[in-house]
């Protein structure tokens, strides 16, 4: 494994992916983003450093110190900013929670897992090839599958939801924000058997 359990003075590090620039806004790809400025609202936090390819957040959340990111290097590369960022702060990868957009998942729906392959997230792929572990949180929200699987997957993810379907996936944004709030007060096994539903 590539990064080891060290001292850090972090409780831990929490990734949205997504792609950056107002071209990429509330799309499908973007829902890693998206949780991540619900938090920001909520506990009214900024993200306002800009380092390691990353916008980042230095906060505390339920009495826990942590760093909210949103990796810059656009989704397929987000291992970079991830492995650049725990490598700086000494943060292990059992404090690590990766939030996604899942193709898998209906509009609406939210998954928690401890562990696992990146499921055709390239975003996911980048990391886990970066960080050499697959043992990490994710947080994945479902954005539905294209009507016909013969078109093409980029265009849909980089779409944006129609009006229903987008007011489905703002109820697995407040979830996800919730069951963040749950790990860091908790773990993730009881966040996991409260959302998991």
């Amino acid at each position: 494994m590539l990064f080891k359990k060290r001292d850090s003075v972090y409780d831990m590090l929490i990734v949205g992916l997504g792609n950056p620039g107002a071209t990429y806004e509330n799309t499908r790809h973007n829902a890693g983003f998206m949780v991540l400025d619900k938090l920001a609202e909520k506990y009214d936090i900024a993200f306002n450093k800009n380092k390691f390819n990353a916008l980042i957040c230095d906060t505390y959340i339920n009495d826990k110190r942590v760093l909210v990111i949103k990796p810059q290097t656009f989704m397929n590369n987000s291992g970079e900013a991830v492995s650049a960022v725990m490598k700086f702060y000494k943060i292990p990868t059992d404090k690590l929670i990766v939030i996604s957009d899942d193709i898998s998942l209906p509009p609406g729906k939210m998954r928690i897992r401890a562990k696992g392959s990146a499921g055709g997230q390239n975003g996911l792929k980048n990391i886990i090839s970066h960080i050499a572990t697959d043992e990490f949180v994710r947080i994945k929200l479902g954005i539905g599958d294209r009507p016909d699987r013969s078109s093409d997957l980029a265009n849909w993810v980089l779409g944006k939801m129609n009006e229903d379907d987008f007011g489905l996936f703002k109820g697995a944004v407040d979830n996800a924000v919730r069951a963040i709030e749950t790990i860091l007060k908790s773990n993730v096994e009881t966040a996991m058997n409260r959302y998991n539903k």
